[in-house]
């Protein structure tokens, strides 16, 4: 199924060029109806596709979909809006980014697909990380799953330098121990946005990365 038009991603390329209040008003009407409209049925759909890998997924497409304002509050570039449409499909939305899930991002650039677990408080860390001391067999069993290779390459995300002394000789052996995001993620075509195949391509890579995702979520359940 095809759910977005040609004027998706033109209203992005037009919108980079015009990225102010005013030009966004005018082009209001336009963006509900060729990109915010569109972009929830996307969405709710993805969610219910998502729910096969994950059955604990139970927000709503408007608990998943970030704003496209930009928060520009500590930021240099004041640029009001994004130039793109993202979703987090999670367990509760964007309401929890600690929770690991699904990502994904469409604009005219390029399609952000990916997952894991981003955002960990202190304690979920903590958990995170003996949860892989423990197993440390498993996680590199799926880390090294050809279809998750074959999309994703490896876990990405920041590192301490120093671990606590109880991981620092586990660490030693693996090293994913020392990072404090577990996240994958890849980029696709934006032609793709257009076309009959975005939807199973998506899926595609949840499907790839939903065992590492569930690892995560084991940790800090």
């Amino acid at each position: 199924m095809k759910y977005f038009d040609s004027d998706f991603l033109a209203f992005f390329k037009e919108l980079a060029a015009n990225n102010h209040k005013d030009w966004f008003d005018e082009n209001r009407k336009r963006y509900e109806k060729s990109v915010k409209k569109p972009f929830e049925k996307f969405v709710a759909a993805l969610i219910e596709e998502s729910r096969q890998l994950d059955p604990s997924i139970s927000a709503q497409a408007k608990d998943c979909i970030f704003r496209i304002n930009r928060d520009i509050r500590f930021s240099k570039d004041k640029s009001p809006y994004k130039l793109d449409r993202s979703a987090i499909i999670s367990e509760k939305g964007r309401k929890d980014h600690s929770s690991p899930g699904f990502y994904v991002a469409l604009g005219p650039e390029h399609i952000s697909v990916g997952g894991g677990a981003y955002f960990l408080q202190k304690e979920q860390l903590e958990a995170v990380r003996q949860h892989i001391a423990n197993s440390s067999k498993k996680i590199d069993a799926l880390l090294d799953d050809p279809n998750f290779v074959n999309l994703f390459g490896e876990i990405k995300g920041e590192e301490n330098k120093r671990l606590p002394k109880e991981l620092a000789e586990a660490a030693e052996k693996q090293p994913l121990l020392f990072k404090k995001q577990f996240y994958y993620m890849t980029t696709l075509d934006p032609d793709l946005v257009e076309t009959d195949d975005l939807m199973p391509t998506v899926i595609q890579h949840f499907s790839a990365g939903a065992p590492i995702s569930a690892f995560f979520k084991d940790a800090i359940s």
